[in-house]
């Protein structure tokens, strides 16, 4: 069924035109003043309103403001007399999409329809995700309505509620912490503390005394006692994030508190009870870890009581516009105002870049749109200007060597010198294999893992 058109204005005339402007691609209805125009919304339900200001009786700006407090209430294009700014404004405030003076192009005021309905049709699909989403569920501050992360809340729910390690996998800024903060909050540990401990931000010398504490004396500096994170988290969470960094000397410690219950700080000989459940994070491949010895079998038993994988963002895209509209609703808070309006072409291009770095990455780059952007709905141009680092690669080598884990900066340069390769050969893989000196199953599986566009 075609998209209503509501048009409502006195003249006969300029309704006529309107109509014949419109009935090709849209239902129209009309409507001469305001009470007529109230029974067509109730009963027809129109997505977009052309609405005249001067009308007999009741001005049009009275019918604005119902409209405006109506539930998913229509687009309102307000038409208003030549020299009339004073009452454009007081309808842009009133809740007016957009408004045309007097006279005005008819192709001007078909972009204008065509770009309103656009939007009550992102409004539609963001409410029919929302309508899903609370049908199934969220968790806590992670929302995703694809099945690979419903399946995920109902895992996560369910261990919450215990006392089992759980082991959290998934690529870098997939949302690790934020479940992991989510479980321990549904727990019975709640009402104590959630301590967060990240392996790879510290020195190998230093892990150990964050974990442990240390007696003073214990080392140069060591003036005070100092209790360490697993002291700190006594009836409550402990949660390791980048696991896979920790030395095998650290591992070897934490897999005997986690067995013993017992905690000794560094310098002392007594031996502390510690109740504590374990949650722990990694962005490496632990099996392969454990075969080439880098990380002990025994402690990832320990750990992994339950597992949870959380899935990239190029595993679950239609959960994209629910997460653009979530971070957009974030930011108009942060920053206090309204922000310029994404349009459904703004969202499906965003959809389509392949996040590498996934939610985090994805967040970043709309908190960038939403801060640059110029008019009142960003452009393509816009979205194609900070989704180019994602797409393409990043081509700052001072961006990738100011990074200050190893890891992600590797990522990052391979992520550039692959798009780089492949958009030389016009993404033939086989080419760009031979070319760069990789097995052509190698590439692909380095594409696949970097979310990698071809193009």
């Amino acid at each position: 069924m075609p998209p209503t058109l509501l048009i409502v204005d006195d003249e006969i005339s300029a309704r006529y035109a309107l109509r014949r402007a419109f009935e090709n691609g849209y239902r129209v209805l009309e409507a001469g003043t305001v009470p007529e125009a109230r029974e067509r919304l109730d009963r027809d339900r129109p997505e977009v309103v052309l609405l005249d200001y001067s009308l007999p009786g009741e001005d049009g700006l009275s019918l604005l403001r119902d409209i405006a407090g109506v539930p998913d209430a229509p687009a309102v294009i307000m038409i208003t007399a030549h020299g009339s700014e004073r009452v454009a404004v007081e309808a842009m405030k009133a809740g007016a999409y957009d408004y045309l003076a007097k006279p005005y192009d008819l192709d001007e005021l078909r972009l204008l329809v065509e770009r309103a309905l656009e939007r009550q049709q992102l409004r539609s699909e963001v409410r029919d995700l929302r309508e899903r989403l609370a049908a199934e569920g969220g968790f806590g501050r992670m929302i995703g309505a694809a099945a690979v992360m419903r399946e995920l809340f109902i895992t996560a729910d369910r261990v919450a509620h215990t006392d089992l390690p759980v082991l959290l996998l998934g690529e870098s800024g997939t949302g690790k912490d934020l479940l992991a903060q989510e479980i321990h909050t549904r727990s019975s540990r709640v009402h104590r503390r959630l301590v967060v401990l990240n392996c790879a931000a510290l020195p190998e010398t230093l892990v150990e005394s964050e974990l442990f504490g240390y007696e003073r004396g214990a080392f140069t500096g060591a003036t005070a006692p100092r209790p360490g994170k697993f002291e700190l988290a006594h009836g409550g969470t402990l949660f390791l994030d980048e696991i896979g960094d920790m030395a095998a000397g650290t591992q070897a410690k934490i897999l005997r508190v986690a067995e013993s219950g017992t905690v000794e700080r560094l310098g002392g000989g007594t031996a502390r009870q510690v109740n504590v459940r374990i949650l722990a994070a990694t962005n490496q491949d632990l099996p392969a870890a454990i075969r080439e010895g880098r990380f002990r079998q025994d402690l990832y038993f320990r750990l992994a009581g339950a597992t949870l994988y959380l899935p990239p963002l190029r595993q679950r895209r239609d959960d994209i516009p629910l997460l653009i509209e979530r971070f957009w609703e974030e930011l108009r808070s942060k920053y206090k105002r309204d922000g310029p309006e994404l349009t459904s072409g703004a969202i499906l291009r965003l959809g389509e870049a392949p996040w590498p770095g996934n939610v985090r990455q994805l967040r970043n780059t709309v908190e960038k749109i939403f801060v640059l952007a110029r008019g009142q709905a960003v452009t393509l141009k816009e979205i194609e200007a900070a989704t180019e680092p994602a797409a393409e690669g990043a081509h700052c080598p001072q961006d990738i060597l100011d990074s200050t884990d190893y890891r992600e900066a590797r990522r990052r340069f391979e992520v550039a010198y692959l798009t780089r390769k492949l958009h030389e050969h016009n993404g033939n893989v086989t080419r760009t294999a031979a070319t760069i000196g990789l097995e052509r199953q190698s590439l692909q599986e380095k594409i696949r893992q970097l979310g990698i566009s071809r193009t």
